[in-house]
């Protein structure tokens, strides 16, 4: 008998089909058939042995797991088989599971593991297929078990894909573009190129190569090679560039550890920066340690109607000297809870953060201006896990402290800065923002069977700067009254590429400089 855990099937153990024969089935106290023993069965006797052949199978298989059942049957893997594999290294695939098959004890644990051991490899997504197939060891070792992985591997070793999405502004639409290589030299690699172009002349180009193993290593490893041109004129008299690396170190469920190498200059063409903006302009080396904790047990990503999230994200810059210098951290927690009617459930959140120069008096120091939070744009709140931005209602970069730019006699305003509201959002040092969405499906089946649900939701948050002496004029009850917030009601289309969000948002409170106005917005989520 053999169990098999197949990809395209339920992880449970099975047993194997009976295969039909061309010869016919012999009973056990009959004598074979051959030309030596001339003795030939009549018609009666053939079908009464192809019934029994059957249901004696069928005995077998009930017996063996009404034993399974009863009590553990112990067992060793004798040899580890791989099939299918024409370019992915043989290595690879036991490097990813023959420990985990081998430390099987009992056959109830070895189809466990190889439920398991399916996952993994499909993990990989070099593989259009993985079936696990359970058999007996060679008679010479009783108890033993041969365990044969078949794979068949990707029939397309590439992805692509190009598509238009907003970014800041409702009517800026960024092109995207990447494309894909699987397995090219068979260890499981990913080997990608991406790019994106928006109207208001910002991009980015990103190289990158994924290894799921390498030798004795267990943890994935990445690296990233990335150029990023950023125009944040319109909102803080500033352009980022940016020539960078990133390396992730380690990556597990819950566990991520990655150091980040860039060179980044701000510059200001406008030349109507504000003070606090002029003081950071130039070059910067930024090196970067960062670590994230992450814990999701929701149900799904987009729409979640039962689990709880959390998510903590710490990074340290300055590891080279004359770099950087600060220390950010970061909180998200969140929960779903499902109220059992028109599949209806309230989700709530509460992120934090905040980012402190380091050195001698750090607190006078200023923190980096791009690493700052900032609150507001397009993003939905319930699918921004570990992001601290989201406060529907108001535009990108649009509340905290600000400073307003300098003017320049005798020279012509830019469109930018005619653009613009006069001021430039420096973002903060602290931040703190809140959310509550009641979702629910819509009466019309139309709109349910495509995923198409309401809302309500309610958003607060809130900036404080820190950096600058600034510490000394916080107060959390002042902090506390001076939160902004937002509610409204809308319909989230959720598709292939992204889930979007028709909203109306009504601003419930706003401060004097703040740029967000009630009414229709859109939102915009990647799936």
């Amino acid at each position: 008998m053999a169990i098999a855990a197949d990809s395209t099937a339920e992880q449970a153990p099975n047993p194997a089909p009976h295969e039909p024969s061309d010869e016919p089935r012999k009973a056990p106290d009959q004598p074979d058939r051959g030309e030596d023993n001339g003795a030939d069965l009549d018609e009666e006797e053939d079908v009464a042995e192809e019934l029994d052949g059957p249901a004696a199978y069928k005995e077998k298989v009930k017996a063996v797991f009404r034993r399974l059942h009863a009590e553990p049957v112990g067992i060793r893997v004798h040899d580890v088989i791989i099939r299918g594999n024409f370019k992915t290294r043989g290595s690879l695939i036991e490097a990813e599971v023959a420990d985990l098959l081998r430390s099987a004890g009992t056959v109830q644990g070895l189809v466990r593991a190889s439920s398991h051991a399916n996952a993994l490899l499909r993990r990989l997504d070099v593989f259009d297929s993985v079936s696990i197939t359970l058999d007996a060891g060679p008679p010479e070792f009783p108890g033993t078990a041969n365990v044969t992985i078949q794979v068949v591997e990707a029939a397309r070793p590439y992805n692509r894909g190009i598509f238009f999405f907003p970014k800041k502004e409702v009517i800026s639409w960024p092109v995207e573009g990447w494309f894909m290589l699987k397995n090219l030299f068979g260890y499981g690699d990913m080997w990608d190129v991406s790019g994106e172009y928006g109207w208001d002349q910002s991009s980015k180009i990103d190289i990158g190569v994924y290894l799921p193993r390498l030798k004795s290593i267990p943890t994935p490893l990445t690296a990233r090679a990335s150029i990023l041109s950023e125009d944040w004129l319109k909102f803080s008299s500033y352009k980022e560039r940016l020539l960078g690396l990133k390396f992730g170190l380690l990556s597990t469920w819950h566990h991520n550890l990655s150091y980040d190498l860039a060179w980044r200059t701000l510059t200001d063409p406008s030349q109507m920066a504000s003070e606090s903006i002029r003081r950071q302009l130039g070059h910067n080396l930024l090196s970067a340690l960062s670590y994230a904790y992450k814990i999701d047990k929701r149900d799904s990503e987009f729409r979640p109607t039962k689990g709880y999230a959390f998510v903590s994200t710490s990074q340290v810059g300055g590891l080279w000297k004359n770099g950087l210098r600060f220390f950010r951290q970061e909180f998200d927690v969140r929960g779903a809870v499902p109220f059992g009617f028109c599949n209806a459930a309230l989700n709530a959140g509460i992120s934090a953060g905040v980012i402190l120069p380091l050195g001698r008096r750090f607190m006078e120091l200023s923190s980096p201006v791009p690493d700052r939070f900032y609150l507001g744009g397009l993003s939905s709140p319930v699918c921004s896990l570990g992001v601290i931005s989201s406060l529907l209602g108001f535009k990108t970069r649009g509340v905290g402290p600000s400073e307003p730019r300098r003017s320049v006699p005798g020279e012509s305003v830019t469109v930018d800065a005619a653009a613009s509201t006069g001021r430039d959002y420096l973002g903060g040092d602290l931040a703190v923002s809140a959310f509550a969405d009641l979702s629910f499906d819509l009466p019309l089946e139309l709109f349910r069977e495509n995923g198409i649900h309401g809302h309500a939701f309610l958003c607060a948050g809130n900036l404080a700067k820190l950096s600058e002496g600034e510490f000394k004029n916080f107060s959390f009850p002042e902090f506390r009254r001076t939160f902004r917030s937002s509610a409204g009601v809308g319909i989230v289309f959720p598709t292939s590429l992204f889930r979007m969000e028709l909203n109306y948002c009504h601003i419930l409170k706003k401060h004097e400089h703040d740029h967000g106005k009630s009414g229709i917005q859109f939102s915009f989520s990647l799936e």
